[in-house]
C-alpha cells in the first residue's frame, strides 16, 4: 500500500468499465455479475501484508515509523535490503491458524502480499532468487495458505505490485538500486510481471481476486493494464481484478475518474469509506488498517476500537460496499496480539448479526441519526436491519421517513420475541428496551410490506432562521463531480468539467430576505453562480491556493416568498474555470428580514 501523499492518487474509486477491448468488453452483464456475485455477499474480508520489511519492524536509524515502504522511504541500497532475506524466517507461521482467525472473525477471503513494491516474493517463484528461495525458511507460505483456505471455506487472493522497485527493467528505477545495471526495459519487465503471475494462477488453486498496486507511475499505461487484465483472465475467467491494473483518466489533482476509460471490476477506496457510496452496479471495497500501518510496526499501537472496525463493517455494507481490514504479521509469523484480539472481538458481534452484513445491499436512507441500515430484498417484501449506534432514550427509536407497513419487528438477539411499532407522520417508531443489546451496535430487524418507500430527510433552518446546505446533503449531477469524506475533508470535489452541477432541497418556514455565502477553495480563478427559484448571484471565488483551504465568499441576496419545499443549485461559470471545492452553503436571514 502506499503510505504518502500517492496513496490517495488512482485509489478512491471503481466502477465498470463498459468500453474496453478483449474479455472485459465480451463479457455480457449477466456474466460478470455471476462472477462477481461471491464478492457481493462476501462483504467481510482480510487483509494480509507480510514481507521482508517485518524484519526491521519499522525502525531505522532511530525513525520508529516505516512500515511496508521501507526501502523507499529509508532509501536504503537494494544489495543493502537484500540482506534482511537472510533473517526473514517465520517458524511460528501457521496457515490454517491465520486462516481459522479470519473464518472466526466472520471473514469470507483474504487477500496476501505475493509482491510489494520491494518486489520480494512471498512464494517460491522459477523466475528469480529474489523470493522466499533466499530465507532460512523454504517453506511456501503462499501455498500452505491457499490449501488452508480452501479447507476451511475462504477465498484465497492475492496482492501483487505492478510497481517494483528491486527490479532492474521497472521504468523509474531508483538511484539507490545499486544492483541495477544497463537502461531499464518496460517490456522486458512486462514479460517478468506475466511470467510470475502465470506462476501464481497456476500454481495455487482457484484465485478469488488479484488485487494490483503500483500503476500510479508513469512507466504503466493503460494499454499495458487493459492488456494484463485480459492476460489474467485468460489464466482464470472467473478471476476479479480490481481497479489499479489500469490507470484512470487524466485530471487536474490525479485522482478525479471519468466513467469511461477504467480498466478492472471493483473500485478500492483506501483508508476511508465513502460518504454516500458510489450507487447501484458499482462494486466497491474500502481498504483500511487496524492501527497506522500496513505493514508490521513494532511501534506502532494506535490501535482502532473494535467498536470502530465493526462501525466500520456496517457503514461499507450499508454503502453497498466491502470491508477489507489490514493485519500485517510479524517476521515470525504471528499475528500482532492487539490484531488477534480485535479480530475475536469481531467475530463475536459477527456471530450474531452476520445475517444483517452477509448479502445485504445499501441502505435506502440517505442519512440516519442513530446507525445505519442494510437491507435484503425479496419478492414478497424487504427485510431492512437497523444497525442502531446511538441507542434511543425513552425506548422509542424512529425511523425517519419510512412509509412502509410493518409486519415485525424483532432484536435480531432475539428472533423470537417481537418489538412494537406505530406509525407517525415522521415515519415509523419502534418501541425498543430501555437498553441496547450490544454496545457496538444493535441489529433491529424490520420486515416490511413492498419495497422500502422512504421520504428523505431535507435541511431546515435553525431556530434563528439560517438555512445550512452541507455537501453532505448535495444531489450531484455529472460524471467525475462527488462528495468527499474523511482525512479531514467534507465537501464537493472533483469539479473538473463546468457542465456538471449540484442542488440541495430544503425545507423554510420562516420565509424572507436571505445573505447568501458559500464556503469554498479555490486554488486559481473560478466564478460560481447559485440559482434559487427565479434569482441569481455570482460572484469569483477567493483564491485560498489550495484545495483543502476554505473561506467565505458573499454572493448576496435573494428572497425566499413562500414556506415549504424549495431548491437551490450551484453552476460553474464556464469562461476560465478551475476546480473548486465547495463545504456548505449558508442563507442567513437579512438584516430586518421578517
Amino acid at each position: 500500500m502506499r503510505t504518502r501523499v500517492t496513496r490517495k492518487l488512482y485509489s478512491f474509486v471503481g466502477f465498470l468499465l463498459l468500453a474496453a477491448a478483449g474479455l472485459q468488453a465480451a463479457e455480457s452483464s449477466a456474466e460478470h455479475d455471476q462472477r462477481m456475485e461471491w464478492f457481493r455477499q462476501a462483504r467481510f474480508g482480510l487483509f494480509l501484508h507480510w514481507g521482508l520489511y517485518s524484519v526491521p519492524a519499522g525502525e531505522w536509524n532511530g525513525n520508529t515509523n516505516y512500515g511496508e515502504w521501507f526501502l523507499e522511504e529509508t532509501k536504503m541500497p537494494v544489495s543493502q535490503y537484500e540482506k534482511f532475506a537472510s533473517q526473514f524466517n517465520p517458524v511460528k507461521f501457521d496457515a490454517n491458524q491465520w486462516v481459522r482467525m479470519a473464518k472466526d472473525a466472520g471473514m469470507k477471503y483474504i487477500v496476501i502480499t505475493s509482491k510489494h513494491h520491494d518486489g520480494f516474493g512471498m512464494f517460491r517463484s522459477s523466475l528469480t532468487d529474489w523470493c522466499i528461495k533466499s530465507t532460512p525458511f523454504q517453506r511456501d507460505p503462499l501455498k500452505e495458505l491457499s490449501e488452508a483456505c480452501r479447507k476451511q471455506g475462504i477465498k484465497f487472493c492475492l496482492y501483487h505490485s505492478i510497481m517494483d522497485w528491486h527490479h532492474p527493467d521497472w521504468g523509474t528505477r531508483r538511484p539507490w538500486n545499486d544492483k541495477a545495471a544497463g537502461s531499464p526495459d518496460m517490456d522486458r519487465f512486462n514479460d517478468y510481471l506475466k511470467g510470475q503471475l502465470r506462476e501464481l494462477l497456476t500454481g495455487y488453486g482457484p484465485i478469488g481476486i488479484l488485487w494490483f498496486d503500483g500503476q500510479w507511475e508513469k512507466p504503466w499505461t493503460s494499454e499495458r493494464g487493459l492488456d494484463l487484465y485480459n492476460y489474467v483472465r485468460g489464466l482464470q475467467p472467473n478471476i476479479i481484478v480490481n481497479n489499479r491494473v489500469g490507470k484512470p483518466a487524466d485530471s487536474a489533482s490525479g485522482v478525479g475518474f471519468a466513467q469511461r476509460g477504467r480498466i478492472g471490476d471493483y473500485g478500492t477506496p483506501e483508508q476511508e469509506i465513502p460518504a454516500k457510496g458510489f450507487g447501484p452496479g458499482v462494486d466497491w471495497e474500502s481498504c483500511m488498517t487496524m492501527n497506522n500501518h500496513w505493514g508490521y510496526n513494532k511501534y506502532d499501537q494506535n490501535w482502532k476500537s473494535s467498536t470502530t472496525l465493526i462501525r466500520n463493517l456496517i457503514d461499507c455494507s450499508s454503502k453497498g460496499g466491502n470491508y477489507l481490514l489490514n493485519v500485517g504479521p510479524t517476521s515470525e509469523g504471528l499475528f500482532p496480539q492487539a490484531s488477534v484480539q480485535r479480530l475475536a472481538e469481531i467475530g463475536r458481534w459477527m456471530k450474531v448479526n452476520g445475517e444483517a452484513i452477509y448479502a445485504t445491499q445499501a441502505s435506502p436512507f440517505e442519512k440516519l441519526p442513530w446507525g445505519r441500515c442494510t437491507q435484503k430484498l425479496s419478492p414478497k417484501g424487504a427485510t431492512l436491519y437497523l444497525h442502531v449506534f446511538d441507542w434511543p432514550p425513552g425506548s422509542k427509536l424512529l425511523v425517519p421517513g419510512l412509509r412502509n407497513s410493518v409486519e415485525k419487528a424483532y432484536l435480531l438477539t432475539s428472533k423470537h420475541s417481537s418489538l412494537s411499532t406505530h406509525t407517525s407522520a415522521e415515519g415509523v417508531v419502534i418501541n425498543v428496551p430501555a437498553t441496547a443489546p450490544d454496545a457496538a451496535s444493535s441489529t433491529i430487524v424490520l420486515k416490511i410490506k413492498g419495497m422500502p418507500e422512504v421520504d428523505q430527510p431535507v435541511p431546515r433552518q435553525q431556530p434563528d432562521g439560517t438555512l445550512v446546505l452541507a455537501a453532505g446533503d448535495a444531489r450531484l449531477h455529472g460524471e467525475q463531480i462527488r462528495y468527499e469524506s474523511g482525512n479531514q475533508r467534507d465537501n464537493i470535489g472533483f469539479w473538473f468539467d463546468p457542465k456538471e452541477w449540484v442542488d440541495w432541497e430544503f425545507d423554510v418556514k420562516k420565509p424572507g430576505k436571505f445573505d447568501v455565502a458559500v464556503e469554498i477553495a479555490a486554488p486559481a480563478d473560478a466564478s460560481i453562480r447559485v440559482e434559487c427559484t427565479d434569482q441569481r448571484l455570482q460572484a469569483a471565488a477567493p483564491i485560498t491556493g489550495d484545495y483543502g483551504k476554505f473561506q467565505w465568499v458573499e454572493l448576496g441576496q435573494l428572497t425566499i416568498q413562500n414556506p415549504g419545499k424549495g431548491l437551490l443549485s450551484i453552476h460553474a461559470v464556464p469562461d476560465g474555470w478551475h476546480p473548486v471545492n465547495v463545504r456548505s452553503v449558508r442563507l442567513k436571514p437579512a438584516s430586518g428580514s421578517k
